[in-house]
């Protein structure tokens, strides 16, 4: 069998950080598999290049993307992208200086799933907690998402009226409103909900993909609606997003 060394040495790196809760510095990748660090960089480089590695930045450290979660669980890459967003929900919330909660969602099935969250000066109290479901249709995480679907994975996830879950009479009756909803999301890049999740509080939202295209992930902003308004954030929401798109596609 024929050796090619550049390839078992790349192997041996995704087996390494396969096997890692956590992000891995390059360091530690070069001493435990005796390879030169900047054999180490190279490979990392390759690897980010081609959407295998994500780079942490403020831990110094690597791990795998999400094109191969399959080596790990759903649970573990939930993980991976909170630890990946995280301190960008804390930038978000430290430079707005405002009463709200920043939070990391990600598609399932035709709910979203919060997998982080960080809770600003006073933030209101929110149903946005780390596990918890929601109708993606009814939250600006989930409209974030959901309007980077295509047509048909979005008919897929709703075939029908009865799908649109309701709260109180809020949200989207029909499917044409939510295609509709989704088409002003594409339009202005970022999701806004006010009041169709909880009675007098908003949110905006905006998803994050990757190299493919497809939302992994949202970022989202929930605020009380008589201290904010979707406009004054949905900005700071998308560079947010926008800035986990970097790390998700290995081009921060």
């Amino acid at each position: 069998m024929p050796d090619i060394p550049a390839a078992r040495n790349a192997l041996g790196v995704l087996r390494l950080l396969a096997a890692r809760s956590g992000p891995v510095p390059a360091s530690t990748i070069a001493r435990e598999l005796g390879i030169p660090r900047s054999s180490v960089y190279q490979l990392l480089a390759v690897m980010m290049d081609e959407g295998f590695v994500v780079h942490y930045p403020e831990d110094h450290a690597y791990g795998l993307s999400s094109l191969v979660s399959e080596l790990g669980t759903a649970a573990l890459q939930s993980e991976r992208l909170a630890r990946l967003a995280k301190p960008l929900l804390d930038r978000l919330v430290a430079e707005l200086r405002m009463p709200v909660v920043a939070h990391l969602a990600v598609l399932g099935g035709a709910d979203v799933v919060y997998a982080a969250r960080v809770q600003g000066f006073r933030a209101p109290t929110t149903v946005s907690a780390i596990g918890v479901r929601l109708p993606a249709h009814l939250t600006a995480t989930g409209r974030a998402m959901l309007a980077r679907l295509s047509p048909g994975q979005v008919r897929a996830l709703y075939p029908h009226r009865a799908s649109l879950i309701r709260r109180s009479d809020a949200g989207p009756a029909s499917l044409a409103e939510l295609d509709s909803l989704l088409a002003a999301t594409r339009e202005r890049g970022w999701a806004v909900e006010e009041g169709d999740v909880t009675a007098e509080y908003g949110s905006a939202g905006a998803a994050a993909v990757d190299r493919n295209g497809y939302p992994v992930a949202a970022i989202g902003l929930t605020f009380r609606l008589d201290t904010l308004a979707a406009d004054e954030v949905g900005p700071a929401v998308l560079r947010t997003a926008d800035a986990l798109t970097a790390r998700l596609t290995g081009r921060a």
